[in-house]
């Protein structure tokens, strides 16, 4: 029976995958051009499974290596000539056991020589390593085509950069020396920033060894559609009456198409929750993810740790609700964006998925308990007290929510001035609503509704939804507006009643609760509001 799988490379005839064909024949045109290009994209975005069904649809027309640099010495990169003997061999080992079957006899003899000891081998130099590569793809009347997997592993390596000027320099001057039809590199780090992976703050600038690059922009996000696909087929087998159209929706909403998020998700309701296709058993298999450790969560640690001006950025961007521009010469910036921990869209900038931004919030809002600052430890310790009040039969009041809200960041931030609260006021409530719904709920910030003014909470517990627009007071026709904006958001979610938390600076404020009503097309909302 195939499985969800989220380690290695996933094979049609073992794993529930999505069908990547699109996206395969759109890299294909690229090294039908002659390209030499860089695939990166964050840790387990499946660049291994690409290039798999790549090198499938390239081996009838070239003589195809996939290689990949996980595992070398550091002996392998000690100098270029080291380097120029480790590529070969990589080369001669994978003709040996098979993987290049349409390998004619003349290049296989040509690594044999560079690669054995025989008495008749090649030695490669520092000063032959250029005509090698040439000699070696003279002898193929096919075109030959290199793709190197886990290139990461080489950035720490003078030698390796070195290498990749010297296919530089070939590439420029093809016509002449013959060289590789097309090379194509992939891992995590863009080629500009593979010394970042060994001195993440050091004042370096970016290196561009290989500025023949071809742009990179085809999409391996996983689509609604292809997981509803991947679904129909996994339910095919299984028959467990899944609405596939709704959990391949639920799956795109929260992951935007992350691909291992997508089959972990996929993976905990298959194993763990009993086949629980329903949206109650996604959301229980959403908390269960965000629950575990794993490489993917485990790397995107360190990542914060090695890089704090990126973890500024995304902190502003989680708690601000200021409006980011992106900017890819902007160092923190770019190297978020290369990671897959922030995406631009329209030119701003918001957390990639809805995964990941939850995940952010509770790191760091654990961070913020463990440093016991003051300002944030209060408020999560006075939320944890007042739990009990807010849950009932399952259910949440966030109208008391609200109210207790209002009372303790009154108590703690009133003498607060108007810059302190416009710029943490709404983490504060993030923070307080963390500990009230955690091991049963989750939430997350609608991206489209996050500026200077409002951000749109959506907290799901137990499978219902609750929205919360935060937002700071610019005056009482800005505030109807915001009603208005509110209630139509509701008609989208089909929910009758929502919530507005307003931060106001007037003196004169009238701080608490009400309910109003709003007229929508789809009939009255009920609306709670707010004000501190």
């Amino acid at each position: 029976m195939r499985r969800f799988n989220t380690t290695g490379t996933c094979f049609e005839d073992k794993h529930y995958m999505v069908n990547i064909d699109e996206r395969v024949q759109q890299i294909k045109k690229m090294v039908d051009r002659g390209d030499y290009f860089c695939i990166n994209r964050g840790r387990q975005y499946g660049k291994t499974t690409t290039l798999h069904f790549l090198k499938k649809a390239l081996d009838a027309e070239y003589t195809v290596f996939l290689l990949s640099f996980e595992g070398m010495s550091d002996s392998s990169f000690s100098s270029l000539e080291r380097c120029g003997v480790a590529f070969f061999e990589k080369m001669q080992l994978s003709v040996e056991v098979g993987e290049v079957p349409s390998i004619e006899n003349a290049p296989k003899h040509f690594l044999r020589r560079v690669s054995g000891n025989s008495l008749f081998r090649i030695k490669v130099t520092e000063s032959n390593l250029e005509r090698l590569i040439s000699d070696f793809c003279k002898s193929s009347s096919r075109p030959i085509v290199v793709i190197i997997d886990e290139v990461d592993q080489a950035g720490n390596y003078d030698s390796f950069i070195k290498f990749l000027g010297l296919l530089r320099d070939k590439f420029l001057n093809r016509n002449t020396r013959p060289t590789f039809h097309s090379v194509i590199l992939a891992g995590v780090y863009d080629i500009k920033n593979l010394k970042l992976k060994i001195r993440p703050e050091e004042q370096h600038q970016y290196n561009s060894p290989w500025n023949i690059a071809a742009q990179f922009d085809v999409n391996m996000d996983l689509t609604e559609s292809g997981i509803k696909g991947m679904l129909d087929d996994y339910e095919s087998d299984h028959h467990t009456g899944m609405n596939t159209a709704q959990i391949a929706k639920l799956l795109s909403d929260y992951t935007s198409g992350y691909p291992f998020l997508v089959s972990r998700l996929c993976q905990i309701i298959d194993e763990n929750l009993d086949k629980n296709w329903t949206e109650a058993g996604f959301l229980k298999a959403v908390k269960q993810l965000l629950g575990e450790t794993n490489t993917l969560f485990d790397d995107m640690r360190k990542k914060l740790d090695d890089f704090p001006n990126m973890r500024n950025v995304i902190t502003a961007l989680l708690f601000s609700g200021e409006p980011m521009t992106f900017n890819a010469y902007d160092k923190s910036m770019d190297i978020a964006r290369m990671f897959n921990f922030i995406k631009s869209t329209n030119g701003k900038i918001s957390v990639s998925n809805r995964i990941f931004e939850t995940w952010f919030y509770n790191l760091f809002e654990a961070e913020a308990e463990t440093a016991q600052l003051p300002t944030d430890t209060e408020i999560i310790r006075n939320a944890s007290i007042d739990k009990p009040l807010f849950i009932k039969d399952g259910h949440l009041d966030m109208k008391k929510i609200l109210e207790r809200f209002c009372v303790h960041f009154n108590e703690i931030y009133d003498t607060k001035d108007e810059k302190f609260i416009e710029k943490q006021g709404r983490k504060f409530f993030l923070f307080f609503i963390k500990p009230i719904i955690n091991g049963t709920g989750n939430f997350y910030v609608e991206a489209e509704t996050r500026d200077e003014r409002r951000m749109d909470l959506v907290i799901d517990y137990n499978g219902e939804k609750y929205v919360v627009e935060m937002k700071i007071w610019r005056g009482e026709s800005y505030n109807e507006r915001g009603e208005q904006q509110l209630a139509e958001y509701l008609d989208y979610y089909g929910l009758e009643k929502g919530y507005l938390l307003s931060f106001c600076f007037n003196k004169n404020k009238e701080t608490g609760i009400k309910e109003i009503t709003v007229q929508t097309n789809r009939g009255e909302k009920i609306l709670v509001e707010a004000v501190v």
